[in-house]
């Protein structure tokens, strides 16, 4: 019997975040818009943009996975243009309604792909054919046309530029698309994953292209002083590094990491105006700089905590992610090392304290999730050293950014930086000369004629 719909435990997740940071938008949009003409405008707009996404996530059938996956872009574009007299609002929805129109072409050969090649449009079937057959060329194939959605998707290096500008669209706007539609390719990749993993070479493809994209976005982030767009960067970056944990077979990590994010970036977001105050607030606390010795100790107790867990519950299956949970739990404790005062053995207890419920209850939530995810593909070395050495060097670069600006070598890579690698600007340059946006340049021509004349 046909079925187009389909729930799995994974999807029962997927739905119920949907739901949740949904109705938190829906009910900041109607209080934000309170008084606006366009109000109708924008909650209907938002409401078939979550309805399509909801779709996408229950489909079961090929075609109508495709159609829903086009209904979100469509209905995300109308969100982005609702204030269309912004030259930067234009060129992001330009650049992002190209960037659509090519990956769905992309998804829709690859389903075409899958569907010819095993005689059935229904997902759950399809995937378990997959998962049973020998592996083939067609497959293969599919699966790169996959990652090439995925990375389209989810804006990594050089596609990335259409998500910076998308900040000049309302801030509901911008924490839908970064809370939730640009982890679509994350999910697209995570719902396919036997189609991956049928392909060594395109997880390794994806793999660099994530990689080198989360190293980059990383770093451009710290040059940045506007939030929004500070946060637009570390979407990338953090984009870029769920894609490496699907690339690496770390499923459950990589789902981890998709809520965490979504409920980060929504009240990021949401929370924007705030941001100056917070920012006063780090200026006015104590600005010690760390010692070798202060990394050494909160390093070496990280240490001892990561060990202590992963003895009692095992978290440790990656090179790469256990660098980052190391550094992650080391950036945790250093500030109790660094501030001096006669309390700072009570703060490293603490601190010690905290980090150990937090590393608890990352091992949990890790365990559980991984009944929602299917088996992703080996973990080899030689990929796992890889993401490795590019955490590395992000770790050591950020910090040569913070502590060493005055150094030849990092002046000029944060002038690199704060110019975004200068990808935009060429991506920006190719697509106005090959697809040229007519409506975009006539605002921009109108927009500057009076600054002319009075000049």
């Amino acid at each position: 019997m046909l079925s187009l719909f389909l729930v799995t435990p994974l999807k029962l997740v997927l739905l119920a975040l949907v739901a949740l940071l949904g109705g938190v938008i829906w009910r900041y949009s109607a209080t934000a818009f309170a008084g606006e003409a366009d109000k109708h405008r924008f909650l209907s707009s938002l409401l078939l943009t979550l309805s399509a996404v909801l779709l996408v996530l229950v489909s079961n059938h090929l075609l109508l996975f495709w159609l829903a996956w086009v209904a979100v872009s469509l209905s995300l574009g109308r969100l982005i243009l609702f204030y269309p007299h912004r030259p930067r609002a234009q060129l992001a929805a330009h650049k992002k309604m190209l960037l659509a129109r090519f990956s769905e072409l992309l998804l829709g050969g690859a389903f075409l792909l899958l569907f010819f090649h095993y005689q059935t449009a229904q997902i759950d079937q399809l995937m378990f054919q997959v998962s049973q057959q020998p592996h083939t060329l067609t497959v293969s194939i599919a699966a790169f046309m996959l990652v090439g959605v995925a990375i389209i998707k989810c804006a990594q290096l050089p596609l990335h530029g259409w998500l910076i500008q998308v900040v000049e669209a309302p801030t509901p706007v911008s924490a839908l698309l970064h809370a939730g539609i640009v982890n679509l390719g994350g999910i697209l990749l995570m719902l396919f994953a036997p189609v991956l993993a049928a392909s060594p070479s395109a997880s390794l493809a994806l793999l660099v292209i994530a990689g080198v994209s989360t190293l980059v976005a990383g770093l451009v982030s710290l040059t940045r002083v506007s939030i929004k767009v500070k946060l637009a960067w570390s979407t990338v970056a953090q984009m870029g590094l769920m894609l490496v944990e699907i690339a690496l077979g770390l499923y459950e990590l990589a789902l981890l990491h998709l809520l965490a994010h979504s409920f980060y970036k929504a009240f990021s977001f949401l929370n924007s105006g705030n941001g100056v105050n917070h920012w006063l607030a780090t200026q006015l606390a104590d600005a010690s700089v760390p010692r070798r010795s202060h990394w050494l100790a909160a390093m070496t107790t990280a240490a001892g905590l990561i060990v202590a867990v992963h003895l009692s519950v095992g978290i440790l299956n990656s090179l790469a992610a256990g660098w980052l949970l190391w550094m992650a739990m080391t950036m945790l404790l250093l500030p109790a090392f660094t501030r001096p005062g006669a309390a700072r053995p009570t703060r490293v207890l603490l601190s010690s304290v905290f980090a150990l419920g937090l590393l608890g209850l990352y091992a949990a939530i890790k365990h559980s999730l991984i009944v929602f995810v299917a088996g992703g593909n080996a973990t080899y070395l030689f990929a796992d050293a890889f993401a490795l050495v590019l955490f590395i060097a992000l770790f050591a670069l950020s910090l040569a950014v913070q502590y060493w600006p005055h150094k030849a070598w990092v002046n000029r890579l944060f002038i690199w930086l704060n110019a975004g690698a200068y990808l935009d600007e060429w991506a920006t340059r190719l697509t106005l000369k090959w697809w040229p946006s007519a409506s975009l340049i006539q605002l921009q021509t109108t927009q500057w004629q009076p600054h002319k004349e009075t000049r």
